[in-house]
């Protein structure tokens, strides 16, 4: 094992909480973690998961997330408190507690045994604030030792047209990397210029906008980067099933109130249909998942989850390790700090 490699640690920060960690990256799926580590430094919105358990994740500015694949996987729910994951929905994840999910996943390192406590302590305030709507927590990766920063790189190509879509995509996405998408808010605040909502319904809306979301970005625009990398299938091929895959879906999310992202995936198929460069089409197809996973990370924030508790016996809800309760209102505005822990 490259000892250099080894030696690498990084800090992962959530200054809004005072909190902060440092991991060692160990030498495992050693292509993600030095994808990860020319990255440094970012900032990104935290986010929490919301089925498997004790585990926070954040989008990541990386699109080798999409296809660089993982030569050493694990099951997370046996995997040590404090591991540190690539994932191919283009997260960084860190494991603080039990998971029920069976998925395999990708490390990459691990939280220092000594920072464990202070892991468990963010992981609880960004459940908080994930779960009752409060003041989003901003997360920051970076080298130890360095200064902090923030940078998302911007993909190139050699077709005129699908450059300056890039260019169009990335103003976009640095827009509403770290606030929310005013479109976003607008629903979620059920102002919807459509009527999408049957008998003025808002809750449906949000569903459906937030289920359309998250696959468009996973499964159609991530899909078609790892296709691409299949050398044997045909580019037109590719092209057919971009038109197949995020049209109709982008439609109706157009529908719902995202009309920006309605615009950008009927340009960017247009654009893609005049491509015969395999690497513009990546390079599109990865910054049009960027820009929906950015997206759906945004209406997990904003989505009222807290509805959950009618929906249980008494109306109680269930706690992450101790009370929520000691946390709530911990978390301050993006740019206001707390002591750290």
């Amino acid at each position: 094992m490259n000892e250099s490699v080894i030696e690498r640690q990084i800090e992962i920060l959530w200054p809004n909480i005072g909190v902060s960690v440092t991991a060692d990256l160990d030498g495992r799926n050693s292509d993600l973690a030095d994808a990860l580590w020319e990255t440094l430094p970012y900032r990104s919105l935290q986010g929490h998961a919301l089925v498997a358990g004790h585990h926070l994740y954040h989008l990541a500015p990386l699109p080798e997330l999409l296809h660089v694949p993982g030569v050493h996987k694990i099951d997370r729910r046996i995997a040590p408190d404090g591991s540190v994951f690539c994932s191919r929905l283009q997260h960084l994840g860190i494991k603080y507690g039990p998971l029920s999910e069976p998925m395999p996943a990708t490390p990459i390192g691990t939280v220092r045994e000594e920072d464990l406590d202070a892991l468990a302590e963010a992981g609880q305030a960004v459940w908080q604030s994930v779960y009752s709507g409060g003041q989003p927590v901003i997360v920051e990766v970076r080298r130890a030792g360095d200064d902090g920063g923030h940078q998302l790189r911007r993909p190139t190509a050699n077709n005129e047209a699908a450059d300056r879509l890039l260019s169009e995509l990335h103003d976009e996405i640095e827009r509403i990397w770290l606030d929310p998408p005013q479109e976003l808010v607008d629903l979620h605040e059920g102002r919807i210029a459509s009527g999408a909502g049957s008998f003025g319904t808002t809750l449906t809306t949000m569903l459906f906008v937030n289920g359309e979301t998250r696959p468009l970005g996973y499964c159609c625009y991530s899909g078609l980067v790892r296709a691409a990398q299949q050398q044997q299938l045909p580019l037109e091929f590719l092209r057919q099933m971009a038109r197949i895959m995020a049209a109709t879906p982008a439609e109706f999310l157009g529908y719902c109130g995202l009309g920006k992202l309605h615009e950008f995936t009927e340009r960017a198929l247009e654009v893609a249909d005049q491509l015969d460069d395999r690497e513009d089409f990546v390079a599109l197809m990865g910054h049009m998942a960027l820009y929906v996973n950015c997206l759906g990370a945004w209406n997990l924030q904003l989505f009222p989850w807290q509805v959950d508790e009618h929906l249980r016996p008494g109306g109680k809800v269930a706690a992450v390790g101790e009370s929520l309760a000691a946390v709530r209102g911990k978390v301050k505005p993006f740019g206001e700090t707390v002591a750290p822990a």
